[in-house]
């Protein structure tokens, strides 16, 4: 069966689940084959349970027949499908006493039928939404960067919940259900023909009626479901929205503003969720007065039957006890047959979930690591650079021949404009994106013949955006090193300037940071993720302006303790103020991913090119800058404007 088109509006990893293929069948084989005996006990389990289940009705209108009926006619003898008449006690006393035994036994048993029914559906289900889950997390976090450059958390957070738990409730409720009315179905409708077929026709002429309103109602309320979804993502887009920025409401005086947007998004939950819920209501009333029909003609014409009269070609004796045992099971089959609708509505929902994910994990990924590369063992810290070239697809280019050496033990820092690629450059030494042309090397060795891993066990990262885990300020900063004792955290704090704030902080060390960070300052989240570099202890160190979020004073105090901590080992240093890298053994320049110019501080101010400008603009010099340069500023200005950065 295929996916309903409305599951195509809006859907981010449409990409990626037109790629899968037989994605329940693979479900099945690659995570049910696990937890196959849970999906046997669950199968068998439902079959006995609803066999049970169907007993004593049968069993009443023997009883009704052969044992009431039978007191003083004796033409009616007590009999059972499959049960020898050996086993049938001679007396209507030992009949009675049989039947109420058996129907207890139907009771007691089908009840342990149906708990080892839903211990199965519910072992298998669980065993799969978890390890799909992980599996597809798992997945998601070895995806390369650019792939979550496309893709909103809120998209991504779906797939891991949403979809995963509609696939649990298909397997769970939507297979026990497939299975328990199956065998009802079935089983009843065998029951009634083998009793009477005529009256049987009667019973399950309402069948296909059932069938054709049920598929016209799944037909009409999916669209109104495709637009549920829709307005209640709109309406948690504009609360995560509003909520995320709540401080530039209050100061911006627009309390009243948002709240008659979040009135104007919750009223279209309300409509599209009002018009499917109008859609619903009508179903199910009408599903009753189908089954009313079918239930009135069945004891109408049963009825008749049973008196002797019959109706047209519809004349064969029916006993009382068979008319009976119609009625009551009449009743429980064409409720079962309207449920089938909200099974296949399950599984096409399942169908959609299950393709997203297996879509997401064959999603191909453009770092490829070598099955026989080599752990990467630094010794000197020489890293090189050449004609390096990579754009995060094939229509631009973001660095561009780029090529420059770094002794062990050196600090190189990369200067230039916003969106001239320093960034990039340095993401291309940590493997977050291969090269595409070019080679990057560490001591000789190329990045694409060492393990990803042990490559960056090596490589110390500091962001300009600070990002804190949930959790203590010791469990952020020994966050990757996490067999390190209290004392080797406090030092790399010490180092970091941070030891004397976090001593401050109302339980030191074991502060709860709250989620990312928010009870810190930006400051105090920077010189965290620092002391988090420094305990990791590197052989090379990237500082992507590490000390944008701090203020004068304390950047001063930071950048004395960098200076400890990069004295004998390879850094890269990107920064916007530049007093923090004059110093630096080497400065290169870059524009739009271009090396424009290099040397020293003292060099490049000689040069009076795009550093000495930009040493002018910080240094407030602003009128004395050439009007090329103020032209370019603003071309490069409105070309990332242009490119919605």
């Amino acid at each position: 069966m295929g996916v309903s088109a409305v599951e195509d509006e809006d859907d981010p990893f449409e990409e990626q689940r037109e790629k899968a293929e037989n994605p329940m069948r693979r479900l099945f084989l690659q995570y049910g084959a696990e937890k196959k005996v849970a999906f046997v006990v669950g199968v068998f389990s439902s079959i006995v349970a609803r066999a049970l289940d169907l007993l004593p009705p049968i069993l009443l209108g023997v009883a009704v027949d052969a044992i009431f009926e039978a007191q003083g006619a004796g033409d009616r003898e007590y009999s059972l499908f499959l049960v020898p008449d050996a086993w049938i006690p001679a007396t209507e006393q030992g009949q009675l006493y049989f039947t109420v035994g058996i129907i207890a036994f139907a009771f007691f048993g089908g009840a342990a039928f149906h708990y080892s029914r839903n211990w199965g559906w519910n072992a298998f289900s669980q065993h799969i939404q978890h390890q799909i889950r992980t599996d597809t997390y798992d997945k998601m976090q070895r995806l390369n960067m650019d792939f979550f450059a496309d893709k909103q958390t809120g998209e991504m957070m779906s797939i891991l919940s949403n979809d995963v738990n509609r696939l649990e409730r298909f397997l769970n409720d939507g297979m026990n259900s497939a299975f328990r009315l199956g065998v009802m179905v079935v089983g009843i409708a065998i029951i009634l023909l083998a009793v009477n077929w005529q009256l049987a026709m009667i019973t399950l002429v309402i069948v296909p009626l059932i069938g054709v309103f049920t598929y016209y109602f799944i037909k009409t309320i999916q669209p109104k479901y495709a637009d549920v979804r829709s307005s209640v993502g709109k309406v948690n887009s504009r609360l995560e929205n509003n909520l995320g920025g709540i401080q530039v409401i209050k100061t911006s005086n627009t309390e009243t503003f948002e709240s008659d947007r979040v009135e104007d998004v919750s009223q279209g939950y309300f409509d599209a969720n009002w018009d499917a819920i109008s859609t619903r209501i009508k179903f199910f009333p009408g599903l009753r007065m189908l089954a009313g029909v079918g239930f009135v003609l069945t004891f109408f014409i049963g009825g008749l039957m049973v008196i002797g009269d019959g109706v047209g070609p519809f004349t064969s004796d029916l006993q009382a006890g068979e008319f009976v045992t119609f009625i009551l099971l009449s009743q429980r089959f064409i409720w079962p047959m309207a449920q089938f609708g909200q099974i296949i509505n399950m599984y096409q929902r399942a169908y959609a979930s299950s393709a997203r994910i297996f879509g997401l994990m064959d999603e191909p990924s453009r770092i490829v690591e070598d099955p026989d590369a080599d752990e990467l063992v630094v010794s000197d810290g020489e890293v090189v650079y050449d004609d390096v070239s990579f754009g995060y697809d094939d229509t631009e280019t973001i660095v561009e021949d780029v090529s420059f050496e770094v002794d062990g033990g050196d600090t190189l820092a990369l200067v230039g404009p916003t969106g001239a690629g320093k960034s990039t450059v340095l993401k291309l030494l940590l493997r977050m994106y291969d090269v595409d042309e070019g080679s990057i090397t560490i001591d000789g060795k190329d990045l694409r013949d060492v393990t990803i891993p042990s490559l960056r066990r090596q490589v110390g990262y500091v962001s300009q955006d600070t990002f804190m885990f949930y959790g203590t300020v010791e469990e952020n900063i020994s966050y990757g090193t996490f067999n390190s004792d209290r004392e080797s955290v406090v030092e790399a704090a010490k180092a970091a300037e941070a030891h004397e704030f976090i001593t401050n902080l109302p339980e030191g060390y074991d502060t709860e940071v709250g989620e990312r960070g928010v009870k810190l300052s930006g400051g105090q989240r920077q010189r965290i993720s620092i002391a988090r570099a420094i305990l990791k202890d590197p052989e090379i160190l990237i500082l992507d302006e590490a000390t944008s979020d701090v203020d004068t004073e304390t950047e001063m105090l930071i950048q004395r303790s960098v200076d400890r901590l990069t004295a004998d080992r390879t850094t890269f240093s990107i920064a916007h103020r530049l007093s923090t890298i004059k110093d630096a053994d080497k400065i290169i320049v870059l524009e739009d991913g271009r090396i424009v110019e290099r040397g020293s501080h003292d060099d490049l101010i000689a040069e009076d090119g795009l550093y000495a400008h930009l040493w002018g603009v910080q240094a407030g010099e602003i009128d004395e800058l050439p009007d090329e340069f103020i032209e370019r500023a603003q071309q490069r200005d409105a070309n990332r404007i242009e490119a919605g950065e």
